[in-house]
């Protein structure tokens, strides 16, 4: 057993700025005592995607004030506190300044340890904190900058068994959308368009089905929705509808292959796990429809199916908190105050670097 430890998170790696509380009990049990992500949307949508320097300069406005509200919902001082986490990298080298000098300046101020935090290892770590998970488990992370198939084996190991060659899935959703004209952000506009949608009406390719490595692709499949816009110009609400439900088809399609996949191989890999488990991690895992798709695939191959509330799926602080409690118990060093901000970081650093290994994009 260790002793109980309560972290200070930041997040600041795209466009919400968060700060967050969470308590690491003796057991290992995680519990969130402050929480508090502020949206940059309205700030944003009007440009159809982020602004690094907009994005940048709301942090600075934020920031101070966000810590002060999560410590006061906790219930602690900074006293009280025993490591600052701050996420480092992978994100907009903007944002990603404002948070870890924020954390250094606390850190230096309060004389307690510094944690910079992968952004990823973060979306990696949160099933330990919602549902007490044990390691080995396979994670899929679908968000606006990255698609990835991560066997995650402990605290700071990570092995890449797949990666998006070309566009993340968030961001298929969101070029979709704005090729339709629907607002941003594009996932949630799609998925509602769909509802109405007839999802057989357009046979979209389902990118590396098939193939054997566990690879993404969705550049082909933004182009065939193009190309199908373009054939009925001008569209109709009903044909955006169908595109839309025809579009999260062959998406649906697709993942339940390169995951299903995926599954299989950590089977044969680590057959004695007694539950496997798939944690899904990402704004992206909100839509219902893959949501469902994974879901079934899980119960057909015997896994778990664990995704996080969407609070804590989509960009926020406990994560990062966590990450660094997480790293403190298992006794890991502390970041010196020189640690510089990352704009690439792959959380597998002996992956080939690919567009969505963590090595370029910036969105997590």
């Amino acid at each position: 057993m260790s002793p109980p430890l309560r972290i200070l998170g930041i997040e600041t790696s795209c466009d919400e700025t968060a700060a967050s509380v969470i308590l690491r009990d003796s057991d290992g049990k995680g519990h969130i005592l402050g929480d508090v992500v502020l949206s940059q949307l309205e700030e944003h949508s009007a440009y159809g995607g982020v602004v690094p320097e907009i994005a940048a300069r709301a942090h600075v406005e934020a920031l101070d004030t966000l810590i002060e509200e999560a410590l006061l919902r906790a219930g602690v001082t900074l006293s009280d506190i025993d490591a600052i986490a701050a996420t480092s990298g992978p994100g907009l080298i903007g944002g990603l300044i404002v948070g870890l000098m924020t954390g250094k300046a606390i850190a230096r101020a309060t004389g307690k340890p510094l944690y910079a935090v992968n952004h990823l290892e973060g979306h990696a770590l949160t099933a330990r904190l919602t549902d007490g998970l044990s390691f080995p488990y396979l994670m899929l992370l679908v968000s606006g900058g990255h698609t990835q198939l991560i066997l995650v084996k402990g605290v700071g190991e990570y092995e890449r068994w797949g990666t998006t060659i070309d566009d993340a899935l968030g961001e298929a959703f969101d070029k979709t959308a704005k090729l339709l004209g629907l607002p941003y952000p594009g996932g949630p506009a799609v998925e509602r368009a769909a509802l109405a949608g007839d999802p057989q009406r357009f046979d979209f390719p389902r990118p590396l089905v098939g193939d054997a490595r566990l690879d993404f692709s969705f550049s082909g499949l933004k182009t065939a929705v193009r190309q199908a816009a373009q054939s009925l110009e001008p569209v109709t609400e009903q044909d955006i509808a169908d595109i839309c439900a025809s579009f999260q088809r062959a998406i649906s399609r697709t993942l339940k292959d390169r995951v299903g996949r995926g599954l299989k191989r950590f089977k044969a890999e680590h057959g004695s796990v007694a539950r496997p488990a798939l944690v899904v991690a990402g704004g992206v895992a909100a839509n219902q429809v893959l949501r469902s798709t994974l879901q079934t695939l899980c119960a057909q191959s015997g896994f778990d199916f664990i995704a996080p509330p969407l609070s804590l799926c989509t960009d926020n602080a406990a994560m990062i908190a966590w990450a660094g409690a997480e790293r403190l118990a298992a006794g890991m060093a502390a970041d010196g105050l020189d640690v510089a901000p990352r704009s690439r970081w792959p959380l597998d650093a002996q992956a080939q670097a690919l567009l969505g290994s963590g090595k370029r994009g910036a969105k997590a």
